[in-house]
């Protein structure tokens, strides 16, 4: 089975859109079922991942998806209106001044993103995720969120009738059936959007943003039963390796010195850490991991019981992945349409600081707007575009047997 990983957040979330759209036009995939019987997401890619599970046609979900993004206003996401955010500017400041005198706090988010669920209810057939089952199109559809009780990566699995479940020191899988609670808790970006209250066989808890402690993307889709995995990331590497070479370049004589980073640019790479970062590590892992199988193994498969030992739990294996990522800082593309976000919310985010270009990546998060989020979708189109035939390769091709020496680094794998 091939799994497809989405762990976009907020705005950029269109970029995957793009990616996939691309692939729908695939003649193999034109007028039959997904290839993607496992699809795991978090953050905006539990939202992209819902509604490709909800229609059984690849090309018609993934055109869907496309044209969801691309109309997309930030009226739609969070209100923008200046007495709903002049009440929560209010309520912050009473809570700062007047700290716990009056109970409880009276605001859980920056933003107040009750249109959100106004817009995704009548475009998100949920039911069409068991339908798909049953059909056999789909295995499992999993959805992580953030549990703000405990810390812990929730990931909330409806699939097949005994799918794999798991319970690690900072990660759980739950069997539901999966509702627009779990899709919004899991887009829920921490501080900006306000928490989600989900209900569990243990209680009701409150929920955030799925990528914020999901440090192993690719682990749901694996754990699953993926034999291969697809995965599309928010990160353009070229522009993270120019801001890394500026920093390891150092700042002596003649050589510029960077000025004190404004909250904004602080707050942009809090969001990286949470969206970016982790996907990056976890191929990292990948990689090391199919090395180290391969070492062992010389390339067979792995004795599940080496020297007589105790039968592992997990046993090893190696996975095939690819991932596609943006040829473009989303940044940049984001700071050139930063008119477009709404007047009296550009005039909050200003107050925060003006980061330096490459380093705007708060505005990047929060703008849902047409213009942008189309842009990001003709990036993801035409990024796809460039490297479809390797694309359809890996996802219309076997398993490969190839020793994970022999591989190349944009297809690593590994067990998690």
């Amino acid at each position: 089975m091939i799994g497809l990983v989405l762990t976009a957040g907020g705005a950029r979330g269109a970029y995957q859109a793009g990616v996939l759209k691309r692939i729908g036009e695939l003649p193999a995939f034109r007028r039959g079922a997904s290839p993607f019987r496992i699809i795991a997401g978090a953050s905006a890619g539990a939202i992209n991942g819902a509604t490709l599970a909800c229609i059984g046609n690849l090309y018609t979900a993934t055109r869907t998806l496309a044209q969801l993004w691309s109309e997309l206003r930030v009226s739609d996401v969070f209100r923008t209106d200046a007495a709903s955010l002049s009440l929560n500017g209010l309520r912050i400041l009473q809570d700062v001044v007047l700290g716990g005198r009056l109970g409880n706090a009276g605001v859980q988010s920056l933003l107040n993103t009750t249109p959100l669920r106004a817009f995704l209810d009548p475009r998100l057939s949920l039911s069409g995720i068991g339908e798909a089952i049953r059909k056999g199109y789909l295995y499992a559809l999993a959805v992580t969120a953030t549990s703000y009780h405990s810390g812990k990566s929730f990931t909330f699995i409806q699939g097949r009738p005994g799918h794999p479940v798991w319970r690690k020191a900072r990660r759980v899988a739950l069997p539901v059936e999966l509702t627009l609670d779990h899709i919004l808790a899991s887009a829920a970006i921490p501080i900006v959007f306000q928490p989600v209250r989900l209900r569990t066989a243990a209680g009701e808890f409150w929920f955030g943003d799925g990528g914020l402690r999901l440090v192993t993307p690719l682990s749901p889709a694996i754990r699953l039963g993926a034999s291969k995995v697809f995965a599309v990331g928010i990160r353009c590497q070229r522009s993270a390796d120019d801001l890394s070479q500026t920093e390891l370049d150092g700042t002596g004589e003649g050589k510029p010195v960077m000025p004190q980073p404004p909250l904004s640019q602080i707050c942009g790479v809090f969001l990286n850490a949470i969206f970016l970062d982790h996907l990056d590590t976890d191929l990292d892992h990948l990689k090391r991991m199919n090395e180290l199988i391969v070492a062992h193994t010389n390339g067979s498969t792995p004795n599940p019981s080496p020297g007589g030992g105790p039968v592992p739990t997990e046993p090893m294996r190696t996975i095939e992945s690819l991932v596609v990522n943006p040829s473009e800082d989303l940044a940049i593309v984001a700071r050139h349409l930063s008119h477009r976000m709404p007047r009296m919310v550009r005039y909050l985010l200003e107050g925060l600081g003006t980061p330096d270009a490459q380093s705007a990546d708060l505005m990047s998060y929060l703008l849902f707007d047409s213009a942008y989020t189309k842009a990001l979708v003709d990036i993801g189109y035409r990024d796809a575009g460039a490297r479809i035939d390797a694309i359809e390769n890996f996802l219309t091709a076997e398993p490969s047997s190839t020793p994970a020496r022999a591989r190349t680094a944009a297809s690593p794998a590994r067990y998690s």
